[in-house]
């Protein structure tokens, strides 16, 4: 029972401090990787390009070509250097902000709850949505001091002081709205695990919608673009005309979201999720005789879902492919693309782009999967398990075995459906193949990301989190190393930097037999950590 005068918030304060006292290492680091990334990328750029016409000419090249309008969008204005020098970091930067936001809400609920430790706290003073507003708080300070700093850090190197507070601000409505979706599938789902597929399947989806609106420009349901959230940042159009009204569409979808979510945890008993749990048999099920089929068993739904959102999203891009070539609205893009080999070329870069984003969401998949043994150890549902006669590595094994052929299967899938509708367009069925083929490739990378992961989880457990990270680090590596001109050395550390760009491109097996060997040496590395230490530490 509650205790005498305690209110459904009480003790939030307590419980914000309480987070920011375990995030003190892994808030700041996220945070410095974004304002760095941004910081460097406006000082590179102001190099680059030193005079208009310049700046004109690549944004023009960059409008003119689909595949990097679909995954970055549009330069607004193509002779602002702001513009230009964050293009890359617009769409694709909110994106990984609502990463950041959403993890730290599912963290910090659902997470704690599966692990019981909200249990211990609701006996407390602690008020029934207390947990809730704190991990929410959090989340949305997280996402506005990122924003703050940002903006900052842009004024810093010569940017316009209107420009830069819009772009920082336009990144932090993005981890404020999707802070939200954390707070509501926090609600739905039973577990972290579920919580975070569901909040990674709103944000491709979102993604994708905008993808297909900005890709389609004028000439299409660019409309699309003013659908998602990510859209909405980028709408915002910081350095090109500063759009702050565009900020009112974030705010009300945050706020009607978490609304959402305080009510849906009023219809909610403790440690239970809103959808409905599927009843198990009464007897054991004859299929769960080793740990690959109970980690199958575990995993499965989120598999599906993961699956069934990269098998559409790759045919809605493979759809997309089919009209790339009528969507030159540049005259030196059409030139530029006719003389690499016609608009076949333009379809080829468009759809190696589009595998090389479905190849970044299979590792965000592959990190969320493998930080699963962790979630079974910290809950002691791995101590069942290994009570059995079930050896350590025998049990991870099954797990990490899940999530190496998820992610194969999903890579697959996302080639297949692109295969699919693009191969009915042009009328080649080689296509399939083909697509299935780029997609695949983008694997070594992910089995490397799933591989530290293992290592954290063997060596340091309490810092799995890490992985994501060093997930952001990697990607942002690949994506604005090059504009940056960082030495070769430190491009070289990110697995992006050396997967092939297919179809269409020149490739070598050298490379991914290389990043192969290093998921397969991490992961044994990691697996005799896990052999070592002591079981529990988690």
């Amino acid at each position: 029972m509650a205790a005498a005068g305690r209110g459904p918030l009480t003790g939030t304060g307590t419980l914000v401090r309480l987070a920011l006292r375990r995030d003190h290492v892994l808030l700041p680091a996220w945070i410095t990787v974004f304002v760095v990334s941004a910081a460097g990328a406006a000082a590179a750029t102001a190099a680059l390009y030193p005079t208009v016409e310049s700046r004109v000419a690549a944004a023009l090249a960059i409008n003119g070509t689909p595949s990097l309008l679909a995954i970055y969008g549009p330069v607004f204005d193509p002779a602002s250097l702001g513009a230009l020098a964050l293009w890359k970091l617009g769409a694709w930067g909110a994106a990984m902000v609502a990463v950041l936001t959403m993890l730290t809400v599912v963290r910090h609920t659902r997470t704690e709850e599966e692990a019981g430790r909200l249990e211990l706290l609701a006996a407390g003073a602690v008020g029934r949505h207390a947990v809730l507003a704190a991990a929410l708080l959090v989340g949305v300070g997280a996402a506005v001091v990122l924003g703050l700093i940002t903006a900052v850090a842009l004024m810093a190197v010569g940017l316009p002081v209107a420009g830069s507070l819009a772009f920082g601000l336009a990144w932090a409505a993005a981890g404020i709205a999707f802070a939200a979706v954390g707070a509501v599938t926090a609600q739905l789902a039973r577990s972290a695990r579920g919580a975070n597929g569901l909040s990674a399947a709103a944000l491709g989806l979102a993604f994708a919608v905008r993808a297909v609106g900005d890709a389609a420009g004028a000439r299409g349901p660019s409309w699309l673009s003013w659908v998602s959230p990510i859209g909405w940042s980028q709408q915002v159009r910081p350095f090109a005309g500063d759009r702050w009204w565009v900020f009112a569409a974030s705010s009300a979808a945050g706020v009607l979201l978490a609304g959402l979510a305080f009510r849906l945890a009023g219809h909610r008993d403790l440690d239970a999720g809103l959808l409905p749990d599927r009843t198990g048999p009464a007897r054991g099920a004859p299929g769960l005789r080793s740990p690959f089929a109970l980690a199958w068993r575990l995993q499965r739904g989120g598999l599906i879902a993961w699956a069934s959102g990269l098998l559409l999203l790759g045919a809605l891009l493979g759809n997309v492919a089919t009209g790339a070539g009528g969507m030159l609205d540049s005259p030196q893009a059409q030139d530029l693309i006719m003389r690499l080999g016609g608009r076949q070329a333009l379809s080829d870069a468009f759809l190696a782009a589009e595998l090389s984003l479905i190849g970044m969401l299979a590792a965000v998949y592959m990190v969320q999967a493998t930080r699963h043994l962790y979630t079974e150890e910290c809950t002691g549902r791995a101590e069942s398990v290994l009570a059995t006669g079930v050896g350590r590595i025998r049990w991870a094994a099954g797990h990490l075995s899940c999530a190496a052929l998820g992610s194969a299967v999903l890579l697959a899938l996302a080639g297949l459906g692109a295969g699919v509708a693009y191969g009915i367009a042009v009328g080649d069925a080689r296509q399939v193949a083909a697509l299935v083929g780029g997609a695949l490739a983008q694997l070594p990378a992910a089995w490397v990301l799933g591989g530290l992961v293992v290592a954290l989880f063997g060596f340091a457990p309490r810092r799995v989190g890490a992985g994501w990270a060093a997930l952001t680090a990697f990607l942002l590596i690949a994506e604005i190393g090059p504009l940056l001109r960082v030495p070769q050395w430190v491009l070289d550390l990110s697995p992006f930097t050396h997967l092939p760009r297919l179809p269409g491109g020149t490739w070598s097996v050298t490379p991914l037999l290389v990043l192969l060997a290093v998921a397969a040496g991490s992961t044994a590395l990691g697996l005799l950590g896990l052999r070592r230490r002591d079981a529990g530490a988690a």
